[in-house]
This record gives structure tokens, C-alpha cells and sequence, in this order.
């Protein structure tokens, strides 16, 4: 990695409009985290010290959740679009506090990975004055064509104003352009607009750059890696490509994937080794699995740990807040949310368990659900260890249930019970009349007050 300082400029003014969506296009998602996020953490992982993002009018959405990756991060609005060489200078007073490198980046290319904008920073430091990151296709209808006069980069030319020999040129441009910073404004300031659309193309500087005797580099990419997105089927391609990528760096680290084409990650995904994975497992951010854990099939995980040795699923959903202990059992149709199960606890069919802490080796029996949502707060269910919870058995909290208690199948349990105790509740319905609205009321004026 280069050692000199690097401003890196994002552009993410593009409305999308082909997304058909009212969502900026570089805010959709590609494994759980939004394009422009990806593309801010290729940057800061390839060691940019300035990061400026370049977003349209109205796009405060954009700002914040490069914000969020990113507090230090200068965001300026293009108000005009007028060319990609317009967004750039619209970054003018982040380039002109001096940054040894300067690299342009697009924030609808998440594939882009610090190991290439690595070498594209390393390019500079050995004396191009500009550097250019390009691919090569079979397929080149569309992009720019990167020009050469054997190892020197003359020009880019975009396909609109390209000759016919030229656009018979498979060499094409990523979008992605690295300078060395004393020189860059001068090349910016430059470009025209004399092209068949009128705008001022960023590309224009490789032409003026060569033109002055300066030095400019192409830098041979993956042409899959700088995939760009401008309508859902492209978004779909990133998917699958990200998808790939992410199951090939789990078989590497010691995962076993049964069926690898139809297990989904998130961008944080954590697997730990020895973990196995069944097919058509869906991994949702924020989730970690240790080693030797085991993941059955058709099971949904997201802002969830696994412990070692745990087994999750067939068919089990862990959502935000699940921690499940060492050796831990959740099966068949059991949805686990913000609640710890303990060390070789087990619940194995058709349970929910909500807001709620199960003690170690403590068993749940089918169709036991923790009643922990009245319409307006939530309330903790507390199960010692060692106790064995009866099949169809609803726990209304808060509760708490003691170490060792046993409550019988079919209760309803609304009090404390104590350690080694037997709770069996299936008493004789009651009728309250008006209590419903009244208890609404009470709420409403309570959160209301607060």
C-alpha cells in the first residue's frame, strides 16, 4: 500500500432513474450493506486519509449513510449534472488541501476491492501522473475505450464519439481513475465539452495529460470486479457475483458449504471453522458462528451468535438479539429473538422464545411461546437452569421460572415460579368487560406523558 497521503472522491449524484425506485440508486444493497457503502469501505481499507462524496440535491439519505461508515468524510452536492469532470471539481476544496493521490471512484461499483485500488495508488507512486483502471471484454458495446500507443495510454474515448476502429478496441474503462494530486486541477480544468452530449468528461484528462508530456498508466482490472449498476438486472449480477465471492472465501477458511449456490451471505458474515452449512441457509447481517457449530437446512439468521458446537435449524429463524450457548439446540420452526439461550438448552419444534434468558440444559417443549408483547411494551421471560418447560405452554411476562421448576404441558404461566417447583395453570376463562379499551386508554395517556 502506498504510504503518501490519498484523497479518494466518490461520485454518487446518478438519480438511477432505470432502477425505477424511489430509493437512490446507490443506496440499494448488495449482501445486506448499500452500494456506496461498499464502495466507502474499499476506500478506506486501501488507506484513503480524506474520503469526499459527491451526491445530488435532495440526497441527504446518501450523506448519512456514508456519514455513518465514515464521520470524517466531506460531502458536496452537484447541483448541475453536467459530466463526471463537473462532479469531480464539485470536490474542489477537498483536492486543493493537497493529497499526494487523488482516486475518482463510482459509488454504484460495489464489487471494487482495496487490493485494486491498491494498485492503482501504487501505479502513482511510481511516477504516473495519472493512472487509469481498465478491462478487458469480448463485449465492449457501451464503455469507454481506452486508447494505447504501445505501453502509453493516449486517450479515452467514450463510444458515442468513438470511430468505428476505435470502438473495435476490447481494452475499456472501469471509471476509475487515479492522479497525482500537484497536477490534477490543472488537467480538470482543462477538459471542454465539444463532445455529442456536452458534458465534461473526466476522461478528456488522459488525452490533455498525454498531450503535455505527463505520464499516464493503464491498470489491467477484472471486468467483474467494476461491474457498475444502473438497473435491477445489473443489481442482480453484483448479488450473484458478491455471492460467489463470499462462499469461496468460506470454503477457503474452513467452512463446509453442502449446497455453496444456495446458502446467501451478508457482508459480515462470521463463520467460524469447521462449521457446516446446509442448503438454502440465508446468513442476514450482524451474524456470527463458531467453529464446529452446524446450520440445517432452510434456516434464516440475521443480528444473531451462535455458539460452538450449536445446532440451528431445519427451518429455525434467529433474529436480532439471539445468542445461543455452547452445544444449544434450536429446531425445526423455532424464531429465537433478543433472548439467550444457555449452554446445551434445547428447543427443538415449533417455539418462540422473545425478550427472554433460558438456563443452561434447560429444555423447551413444542408450541411453548414467551407472551412477551402486550400491543405497546416489551417484557423479559426468565428460565432458570435446568428446568423443562411442557409442550404448549405460553409464558406471559414478565415472568420468571426457577432453576430446575418443571411446568406442566398446556399451561399458562402469568407468576413466578420458584426453583424445583411444579406450575400447572389451566384455569377457568375469565370475562372483563371493557377492560381492552381501558387498558388502551391507560397506554396511550402514559405514552403520551413520556
Amino acid at each position: 500500500m502506498s504510504a503518501r497521503s490519498c484523497l479518494m472522491i466518490v461520485l454518487a449524484a446518478g438519480e438511477g432513474t432505470r432502477m425505477r425506485s424511489e430509493i437512490p440508486k446507490v443506496l440499494h444493497e448488495i449482501g445486506g450493506r448499500s452500494m456506496v457503502g461498499h464502495v466507502v469501505a474499499a476506500a478506506r481499507g486501501a488507506g484513503a486519509d480524506q474520503l469526499a462524496v459527491v451526491v445530488g440535491p435532495g440526497m441527504g439519505a446518501v450523506a448519512e449513510a456514508v456519514r455513518k461508515l465514515a464521520p470524517g468524510a466531506s460531502i458536496f452536492t452537484q447541483v448541475e449534472r453536467r459530466g463526471t469532470a463537473h462532479a469531480v471539481l464539485m470536490a474542489r476544496t477537498a483536492i486543493e488541501q493537497g493529497a499526494a493521490e487523488v482516486l475518482v471512484l463510482f459509488g454504484d461499483t460495489p464489487l471494487v476491492t482495496p487490493e485494486t485500488l491498491d494498485r492503482v495508488r501504487c501505479t502513482l507512486e511510481a511516477g504516473a501522473d495519472v493512472a487509469v483502471l481498465g478491462f478487458r471484454t469480448e463485449r465492449p458495446t457501451g464503455y469507454g475505450r481506452l486508447l494505447t500507443e504501445g505501453e502509453r495510454l493516449v486517450a479515452i474515448r467514450e463510444e458515442k464519439d468513438a470511430t468505428p476502429a476505435e470502438r473495435a478496441v476490447t481494452f475499456c474503462n472501469s471509471g476509475i481513475m487515479g492522479f497525482r494530486g500537484a497536477t490534477m486541477l490543472a488537467l480538470l480544468d482543462a477538459i471542454g465539452n465539444a463532445n455529442a452530449k456536452g458534458e465534461f468528461y473526466l476522461t478528456d484528462a488522459v488525452e490533455i495529460a498525454a498531450r503535455r508530456g505527463l505520464t499516464v498508466a493503464a491498470v489491467d482490472g477484472d471486468g467483474r470486479e467494476v461491474l457498475g449498476v444502473n438497473d435491477r438486472a445489473q443489481l442482480a449480477e453484483c448479488e450473484r457475483l458478491f455471492q460467489e465471492r463470499r462462499r469461496r472465501a468460506a470454503l477457503a477458511a474452513g467452512v463446509t458449504l453442502i449446497a455453496p449456490e444456495t446458502v446467501f451471505f451478508a457482508i459480515d458474515t462470521a463463520l467460524g471453522r469447521d462449521v457446516v452449512v446446509e442448503p438454502n441457509v440465508v446468513f442476514g447481517p450482524g451474524v456470527v458462528v463458531e467453529a464446529g457449530a452446524r446450520i440445517r437446512a432452510f434456516s434464516h439468521l440475521e443480528g444473531a451468535r451462535v455458539a460452538e458446537g450449536a445446532i440451528i435449524g431445519p427451518y429455525a429463524r434467529l433474529r436480532p438479539g439471539a445468542e445461543i450457548g455452547r452445544e444449544a439446540h434450536i429446531g425445526n420452526f423455532v424464531e429465537v429473538k433478543n433472548a439467550v439461550i444457555g449452554d446445551g438448552a434445547k428447543a427443538n419444534h415449533l417455539s418462540y422464545i422473545g425478550d427472554a434468558r433460558v438456563g443452561a440444559k434447560t429444555n423447551i417443549g413444542a408450541g411453548t411461546i414467551t407472551c412477551n408483547y402486550d400491543g405497546y411494551g416489551k417484557y423479559k421471560t426468565e428460565i432458570g437452569a435446568g428446568a423443562f418447560v411442557g409442550s404448549n405452554s405460553s409464558l406471559v411476562a414478565p415472568v420468571r421460572i426457577g432453576d430446575g421448576a418443571y411446568v406442566g404441558s398446556g399451561s399458562v404461566v402469568t407468576h413466578d415460579v420458584p426453583a424445583d417447583a411444579l406450575a400447572v395453570g389451566r384455569g377457568r376463562q375469565e370475562i372483563r368487560e371493557g377492560w381492552a379499551r381501558a387498558f388502551r386508554e391507560r397506554m396511550k395517556a402514559e405514552k403520551a406523558k413520556g
